[in-house]
């Protein structure tokens, strides 16, 4: 109920004395606000803190593991003849090929006097099939209905999706066309052959008439590759694809035409060898990752002595801890290794500001030298958990669903804003109750002061 105050002559305004009491009711509501405020931001930020933490720990998943050094890259001495990639597995070394003959998808035709003159002629009067396989499979049937066109069955046998791709060609002119089916197996080699098994059609595939039959456009065949100095031992290899992926271990060869054989065969060289930059590219990642942590809980841990107030995680222990954690997991040593036990030993340096910084120089030297010991340093062995486990373990520790500092701190940030809502929400119906009685009241008291100044003013009348 709003209530409001008569002007008095004594210039008391008790609406705004009201006004000023209800304030004060309200500093405890302040100061649980402003409280309730920074505690949010600083579940913000730890929130912000977690996913640097995930991403740092991604980065060193990317060098846990033998094989995340296994990086090789591949080069060919002509690319347009083959090209080559390295997987993560392959053994380096330096390969000659010759591609003596590209694999190809067989390609049949119905016989030239069997051709139609539109797409939409008839080729089944009645109901037909037209059934095919590919190579040793199951037979595939196309059930026709009367008055079936080319463009019907063409359409039915690429609808069946059977290994096999009908299109229609004109092998006649414009002015007098002349259409015929082809069929294209969708697999490349020799054992991809098409056999037309079933034709009632005028088509004719089966030659039921005598004077049809098919014709080969194109007879599937293997793609032969010959690796060895030709000068010496050869071995030949045949696949069904011109995409080789089993020849060179974990190496793929993509064939795209066969060797230049005239005057003399000019094999092509393949050299796999390995790829220390991209792993180099992950350590630079893993140290930029920590690096956004380390100034991240600096920017907000540091006092300011001029306003003579801390970050929002001044006198946060949590994220003290963060860091600890992972400064122990990346400084310390890994004292089952004999060459390098340390990242210092490979060009690694702590800055005063707890960044990490790397000599390249020092790291290109490590990994040429001896990429094996750097490789250890890194990943987790038998007898030895690296830096890049150690990590991943310990954002594991802080970030665990149970038991994690991490997680326990945010989960107790978490329920203090919400006893917090509760608290204040509890005072501020107290402090609405009190200004309404302060209201109340003085207007009581208002109404009493009038009374007494108009009883005074008629006593003064009557002298």
């Amino acid at each position: 109920m709003a209530i409001s105050f008569g002007g008095l002559g004594n210039g008391v305004d008790f609406g705004q004395v009201v006004s000023e009491l209800a304030k004060v009711q309200r500093l405890p509501i302040d100061a649980l606000t402003a409280k309730k405020k920074d505690l949010q931001t600083k579940l913000t930020d730890y929130g912000a803190l977690g996913n640097k933490l995930l991403a740092l720990q991604s980065a060193a998943n990317a060098l846990r593991l033998p094989s995340s050094f296994n990086r090789s890259t591949s080069t060919v001495s002509d690319d347009n003849i083959l090209t080559a990639q390295a997987g993560a597995g392959a053994a380096t070394g330096s390969y000659t090929v010759q591609v003596t003959q590209l694999a190809k998808a067989n390609q049949i035709t119905n016989k030239a006097v069997k051709a139609v003159s539109g797409t939409t002629e008839v080729v089944s009067s009645g109901a037909g099939t037209f059934t095919f396989r590919v190579g040793s499979g199951t037979d595939q049937t196309v059930t026709l209905s009367a008055g079936a066109t080319l463009d019907d069955l063409r359409s039915a046998i690429n609808d069946l999706g059977a290994g096999v791709t009908a299109s229609v060609i004109n092998t006649g002119t414009e002015a007098s066309p002349a259409y015929r089916l082809t069929l294209t197996a969708t697999a490349s080699g020799a054992a991809n052959t098409i056999t037309v098994v079933t034709d009632t059609t005028t088509l004719d595939f089966t030659n039921t008439t005598g004077t049809g039959g098919n014709d080969t456009l194109q007879a599937g065949q293997n793609a032969i590759v010959v690796i060895g100095d030709p000068d010496q031992t050869t071995i030949s290899i045949e696949r069904a694809s011109n995409v080789i992926s089993d020849a060179i271990p974990d190496v793929t060869l993509t064939l795209k035409s066969k060797t230049v054989t005239t005057p003399d065969p000019e094999p092509v060289t393949v050299n796999i060898s390995n790829d220390p930059a991209s792993v180099k590219t992950n350590i630079k990642t893993l140290v930029t990752a920590y690096n956004d942590i380390v100034k991240f809980v600096n920017d907000r841990t540091g006092y300011d002595i001029t306003t003579k107030t801390g970050g929002i995680f001044f006198n946060e222990s949590t994220a003290k801890n963060v860091l600890s954690q992972l400064r122990t997991a990346i400084s310390g040593e890994v004292s089952e290794l004999s060459t390098y036990k340390s990242l210092g030993a490979v060009g690694f340096k702590t800055e005063r500001d707890g960044t990490l910084t790397i000599d390249d120089a020092k790291l290109d030297s490590a990994m040429a030298s001896n990429y094996v010991a750097t490789r250890a340093l890194f990943v987790t062995q038998t007898t030895s958990s690296g830096i890049a486990d150690r990590i991943v373990k310990a954002v594991d520790f802080l970030d665990s669903v149970d038991s994690g500092a991490f997680t326990v701190r945010k989960n107790s940030i978490t329920s203090q804003i919400s006893r917090l809502t509760d608290q204040i929400g509890r005072k501020e119906d107290i402090a609405s109750q009190y200004e309404e009685r302060l209201r109340l009241q003085f207007a009581s008291l208002d109404g009493l002061l009038q009374k007494l100044q108009s009883q005074t003013s008629a006593l003064q009348a009557l002298r």
